[in-house]
């Protein structure tokens, strides 16, 4: 249910400082709490000698030149932190050395700021510049920090530096940053996220009900826009950020920080109960996107993002606080870090005293778009055989971030990435990594479908590449359950390609007598008329064997095609294998082994991959993968399983089951009935879906000359046996 926030009064008598994040009530029990031993004091007293070395350096603010990575941008983004800390240091311990240094800092910026004209080194002239960065996104994370820090240290202030401070400063970078540049603060986006934020929290400081109502509705007050528009349009239902994990994670601090900012200044606004408590469930998906402290890699990406992040160190701090349930104390125990606020002493001291208790993780499928039948992102999950899960992403565009990769999975083991995904091409901040922004193969391969692990079709991107087409289109989730017998869904895209059906079922099974899970994944694809059909997989680990003879390039090597991706693939190795199954296995830097399985009528060709070609500068990692191939088809089922097994130890020097235990794999249906029959480690089953519309219970079937009943979406069968 929507909460209207329009017709509220803006407040009117200015708060005491501070006033945004942190109040002189958590001010005055946080300095009770450093007097006393615990996760907080240790928190702080590590903040303060932080602090106390960076103090005795002399203050550093320089003429800007450089770009993201650069000498002044990085020093930039010190200066703020520390403002930061130093501030929040005197909050605590009331010693004005600290506002001392924030208020000089501060003055050396109004010394500094009117003289500035557009970056130097902006990006392009389309990407709206800042002034003391290269994009005005990173002068929007400068105003968050920095309007925070000169709260901090507001009242140690004497009017006439507060005068300079704001009028020579403060406002100027919030006139900028709203006014001067309209198409992004109105913009629904991360980028409009911050810009808002920083604006709004100015407002409440600098007492501007004006500049708030403007960021919370844009800059005409009509609501198309602005903040509360951002919280409506970025978010599915259930928490889940447009662009992607790795977005919605940096994405979450303006929320996270604003929210709580809009809390403490005007709570009748009822800010965290605006769309069904959607602040909350944001930062709870955001946890959910993750595997092994990890965020799942999809879109524009960087792979080494996780829940330690500092934007969810914040939103887990304010997560608790709201609700005090334990699984979040659980996901701060592995952050390690303690935040200096109101939140992160509550969770500090929840803790100390031993409150926290395992954070559960689901198998879910979290709807896309501001409405969530925008397709969606699926996780499903296994503790069978160790931590397990596949990703599966039949979602939305994800818009200037988002990737050509509709339909496509990843699978992970025993901590480790297996079925992968390249994610961006970018080296953050490396300067000599062309500025530290995207590299130019993030378009021309990290965003193109066959970087991907998805049908292609005529080695063409889908929607042609074009983000505009895509975000116009969103496949459709036909299905997700999760039962005792595993994970199951399906889902299926018309768009991709004129005249091209694509459909893909993917499940995560229990095979609970063998103690593993498999992943069987049926991709079917029917075209008005005769296509090149190519399927990847990129995996991570050594290839170990084949079940078919390669041919393979040993002393010279050509690239695959030559546009859309295939430019960059270096073509190593290709098979024919004949009608039956094809196996490829390696073995990956966890001990386990893993073979994929494919059922294959004799015309699918192998082709085995690596990137790297067509890479002047060596800007993309040399990573492998195979390509199932189909020429001059207008309909084909790609049918696999993902099988985990054995183990290989080289410090106690053995090897168990190397090798595959899958032996029979055949594949039917029986209308709406999807039916795979296994064999693998001498037991037979059979994997029985049901795909009808509307899922009903109860449904009997013949198979040979046998009576089953599925109850459910999926059911695991033993052949040949009375047990279910």
């Amino acid at each position: 249910m929507l909460v209207t926030l329009a017709f509220i009064l803006p407040f009117a008598v200015q708060a005491a400082h501070p006033n945004l994040v942190i109040t002189p009530a958590d001010v005055s029990e946080m300095r009770k709490a450093i007097s006393k031993p615990g996760r907080f004091s240790k928190a702080y007293s590590d903040l303060k000698s932080q602090v106390d070395l960076q103090l005795a350096q002399p203050i550093n603010v320089p003429v800007p030149k450089d770009g993201g990575g650069g000498f002044t941008h990085e020093q930039h983004k010190k200066n703020y932190q520390l403002m930061y800390n130093a501030g929040i240091v005197y909050q605590l311990s009331q010693d004005k050395t600290y506002a001392n240094y924030v208020r000089d800092m501060l003055l050396a910026y109004a010394k500094l700021y009117p003289t500035l004209d557009v970056h130097p080194a902006r990006k392009v002239e389309s990407q709206n510049p800042g002034k003391l960065f290269w994009q005005s996104l990173n002068e929007a994370v400068w105003l968050v920090h920095t309007i925070q820090a000169y709260d901090f240290v507001h009242s140690a202030l004497s009017a006439q530096d507060r005068k300079r401070i704001e009028t020579k400063l403060l406002k100027p970078v919030a006139l900028f940053l709203s006014e001067g540049q309209p198409s992004t603060f109105n913009k629904v986006h991360n980028h409009g996220t911050w810009a808002t934020a920083g604006v709004g929290m100015a407002g409440y400081v600098m007492n501007e009900p004006e500049w708030v109502e403007k960021a919370l509705y844009d800059l005409e007050k009509s609501g198309k826009g602005g903040f509360l528009k951002q919280l409506e349009e970025l978010f599915s239902p259930q928490g889940y950020y447009n662009e992607g994990p790795y977005y919605q994670r940096y994405a979450l601090l303006p929320f996270v920080t604003f929210a709580k900012a809009i809390e403490n200044n005007e709570p009748q606004r009822k800010i965290f109960q605006y769309r069904d408590g959607i602040v909350l469930k944001a930062i709870d998906t955001t946890v959910q996107l993750s595997y092994d402290g990890l965020f799942f890699p999809i879109n524009d990406a960087i792979k080494s993002k996780g829940i330690d992040t500092i934007e969810l160190v914040h939103g887990v701090a304010l997560a608790y606080s709201l609700t005090e349930a334990p699984g979040y104390l659980d996901i701060a125990k592995q952050q390690d870090q303690i935040i200096l606020s109101g939140d992160g002493l509550k969770v500090a001291q929840a803790l100390d005293k031993g409150l926290a208790e395992a954070y559960q993780f689901d198998a879910v499928a979290f709807g896309d778009g501001s409405d969530g039948k925008q397709g969606a992102l699926v996780i499903m999950r296994s503790q069978l055989a160790g931590d397990q899960a596949v990703l599966f992403k039949p979602a939305a565009q994800g818009l200037g971030h988002g990737h050509f990769d509709k339909l496509t999975w990843q699978f992970y083991d025993l901590g480790k990435e297996i079925v992968s995904d390249y994610g961006a091409a970018r080296f953050l901040n490396v300067e000599a990594k062309f500025g530290g922004r995207y590299l130019p193969e993030n378009e021309s391969y990290a965003k193109q479908t066959v970087s991907h692990n998805t049908v292609v079709v005529d080695e063409t991107s889908h929607f042609n590449g074009d983000v505009e087409v895509g975000n116009q289109h969103s496949p459709v989730l036909n299905y997700f359950e999760t039962s005792p017998f595993g994970s199951v869904t399906r889902a299926h895209i018309d768009t991709a390609y004129q005249g091209v059906q694509l459909k893909r079922t993917m499940a995560l099974v229990n095979l609970p007598e063998l103690k593993k899970s498999i992943v069987l994944d049926v991709f079917d694809v029917v075209a008005e008329k005769a296509h090149q059909l190519d399927l990847p997989l990129h995996y991570q680990g050594q290839l170990i064997d084949t079940n078919f003879e390669l041919s393979v390039s040993t002393q010279q090597l050509s690239a695959l095609g030559t546009k859309n991706g295939y430019q960059h693939l270096w073509l190593k190795g290709r098979g024919l294998p004949k009608q039956g199954l094809a196996k490829v296995s390696w073995l990956n830097e966890n001990g386990r082994f893993y073979t994929h399985t494919s059922l294959v009528d004799g015309q699918e060709e192998f082709l085995f991959t690596q990137i790297g070609a067509n890479d002047p500068h060596f800007n993309l990692r040399n990573e492998q993968a195979f390509v199932r191939r189909v020429e001059n088809s207008k309909q084909h089922h790609f049918i696999s399983v993902l099988e985990p097994h054995g183990e290989y130890n080289p410090s106690e020097e053995y090897t168990l089951d190397a090798e595959s235990q899958l032996t029979e794999l055949g594949y039917s249906q029986q209308d709406e009935l999807l039916l795979v029959d296994i064999t693998i480690a001498g037991k037979s089953y059979l994997i029985a879906i049901n795909q009808t519309a509307e899922g009903s219970v109860n449904q009997q079937f013949q198979y040979q000359h046998q009576s089953y009943v599925i109850n459910g979406r999926l059911a695991v069968f033993a052949l040949n046996d009375d047990e279910e």
